[in-house]
């Protein structure tokens, strides 16, 4: 079965927040079956092997985001239209799952010296639960990794990490017109958050060029407080994100956290750390987002995926042309790896 037959399949599982991930799951797995792959594991993660001895492993989330109401198509409908396919998920990262799917079906096995493990995970937009999953059963992964994310058919050895920080303020509540009666949790926040810039402001002239963006981001991304215009809000809750260039940058954002907190009052949960990762003694091509590379624990990940690079966006796609070359760049790294 070719990729784009496969892909318009997986498009028509609806796996917004893993909704249908039984039906994704077992699909993947009839497939794989049929070829003389053996399951390993299954849960909402599918794991499958091929031989005992393997160097090589590809990895890939069944989950998508929600399609908006700006789409102009279903968007659990696979449309073909000069060259483009247009569907909900066929670039993050059912266009990768699907040229997987082909490329390992249409190897000659019997002819390679060594086998290979796919890893198919869930939740990789909201929570990494899936990959964490595998990763908290001590899983050992073989010595190159592939990973399916979209990269418009250029092979990335280099992740940015992440930090996602929750901050709670706590103050009294009082009527506005006697703010002395009370203890504004909004202001606390923002006397917090202009600190916060001034250490990020230094943070961020420490360099790394092998980043396009090439220093640690902040992002804060939410703010929630307050019930009413005329009354001292006694909550406040932050949400900030950092792409980090540098692991030890993580040390001392949270060091800088933990001291303002103590001075404001406040608390904080650590939502996700996630460390950054450069392959050892390779040219450098990085990515800015975030995958389930930076969670595996092996020598070599790569990522490598379909274009062009759109995720997340109302009428989703990518070209046929970018499919078809993953498949053959899937197949030669599979004869590179597994001889």
């Amino acid at each position: 079965m070719s990729a784009k037959e496969i892909l318009k399949n997986l498009v028509s599982f609806n796996t917004v927040n893993d909704k249908e991930n039984i039906v994704i799951i077992n699909y993947i797995e009839k497939i794989l079956k049929d070829k003389g792959f053996r399951l390993e594991s299954k849960s909402k993660c599918l794991i499958m092997s091929i031989k005992n001895e393997y160097k090589l492993g590809f990895l890939g989330h069944t989950d998508t985001v929600i399609g908006d109401s700006n789409w102009e198509t279903n968007p659990y409908e696979m449309i073909e239209k000069n060259g483009k396919l247009c569907g909900l998920g066929v670039c993050d990262m059912k266009g990768g799952l699907a040229g997987i799917l082909q490329a390992v079906t249409e190897i000659d096995w019997k002819s390679l010296k060594y086998g290979m493990k796919l890893y198919f995970t869930y939740d990789e937009e909201i929570g990494f639960n899936g990959i964490k999953e595998i990763v908290d059963k001590k899983e050992k992964f073989p010595n190159y990794m592939i990973i399916g994310e979209p990269s418009n058919n250029v092979v990335m050895n280099a992740s940015k990490g992440l930090l996602e920080i929750k901050l709670t303020f706590i103050g009294v509540s009082s009527h506005s017109s006697m703010p002395n009666k009370g203890q504004n949790a909004i202001e606390k926040t923002i006397k917090f958050l202009n600190e916060l810039e001034v250490f990020y402001n230094i943070l961020k002239k420490d360099k790394n060029d092998n980043f396009e963006i090439n220093y640690t981001t902040m992002n804060i991304g939410k703010i929630s407080g307050g019930t009413s215009i005329n009354i001292v809000p006694n909550y406040c809750e932050v949400l900030i994100d950092f792409r980090i260039i540098k692991n030890e940058h993580i040390n001392l954002i949270l060091d800088m956290i933990n001291k303002l907190t103590l001075k404001y009052d406040a608390t904080y949960e650590v939502i996700n750390n996630i460390k950054s990762f450069i392959n050892k003694n390779e040219k450098i091509c990085s990515t800015n987002f975030i995958t389930e590379a930076s969670f595996i624990d092996t020598e070599n990940k790569y990522i490598l995926g379909v274009g062009p690079v759109n995720p997340h966006e109302a009428n989703e796609y990518i070209m046929e042309e970018s499919l078809e070359k993953l498949v053959t760049q899937y197949k030669d790294m599979i004869y590179k790896f597994c001889n």
